[in-house]
């Protein structure tokens, strides 16, 4: 079975569209992960009504990426062959994509297929030139640089087989690029079956606070799963700075007690 994972944080006037989207996919189940919304996104899933969505309702905030290992483990328990991670605000054409990546995983064999996207390396920002550089040594240090350029689950849609989930730490996707590292430490299949430029994946413009955020986010999480691979304490440190961003806000405790008491 395909099951698709969608974390929704006050998605509302984006969630039923992505709902729409998936349902014209390959995808059988439609795990919606709601994480502390204060809006209508609840109410909005229900209006689909859509027999194949489930929904994980949490009141407090998760944080980021958080919802995302609460989706693979409830995914994995109830038996999916292949996950799909996509988030609650795209709204752009990703239907298509969502179906590479699952025949990636279900017709090739794959077990980490991912989305690049940034296909031509275009980028407008000084913050998006920090997160590809830092992505890009980590697939330089992990020998994918060749096959995947600077892909990575922080980015975009992307897929993973039962095989996969079978092995892994779940807390892993709480933090993404710990996935990418494990996949490739295990000897696992990893590909990039899938290309959209960023600007067309329909997500929210945000402001540059956030944007600074999301970086600094991005950048930890990336030396985290560095310092993994290389069998190093892990850190979020790189010449005397530290790379928080969210990663203090993410509920790791609540992550914690849903993964053992499930």
């Amino acid at each position: 079975m395909n099951m698709a994972v969608v974390p929704a944080k006050n998605e509302e006037g984006r969630i039923g569209k992505v709902l729409t989207l998936l349902r014209e996919t390959l995808v059988d189940k439609i795990i919606v992960v709601i994480n502390g919304s204060c809006d209508n996104t609840m109410r909005e899933v229900k209006e689909q009504r859509m027999e194949n969505v489930e929904v994980l309702y949490f009141t407090p905030e998760l944080g980021i990426d958080v919802p995302r290992a609460v989706g693979a483990y409830y995914a994995y328990k109830k038996g999916a062959d292949c996950t799909v991670f996509v988030d609650g605000d795209l709204i752009g054409s990703i239907g298509v994509l969502v179906d590479e990546l699952i025949r990636a995983v279900t017709c090739q064999g794959v077990d980490l297929a991912m989305t690049d996207c940034y296909p031509n390396l275009e980028y407008k920002s000084e913050l998006t030139e920090q997160i590809l550089l830092f992505r890009s040594l980590l697939n330089l240090k992990l020998d994918l640089y060749d096959k995947i350029g600077v892909a990575t689950p922080s980015h975009g849609p992307h897929a993973v087989s039962r095989k996969l989930m079978e092995h892994i730490d779940f807390r892993f996707f709480a933090v993404p690029p710990m996935v990418l590292a494990f996949a490739k430490k295990s000897n696992l299949s990893v590909e990039v079956p899938a290309k959209i430029p960023q600007k067309l994946l329909g997500s929210k413009v945000r402001n540059y606070f956030h944007a600074k955020k999301i970086a600094d986010t991005i950048i930890g999480d990336t030396l985290e799963a560095l310092s993994y691979f290389e069998e190093r304490p892990r850190t979020r440190c790189f010449l005397y700075k530290e790379y928080q961003g969210y990663n203090p806000f993410r509920r790791f405790d609540i992550l914690e007690k849903f993964l053992t008491g499930f």
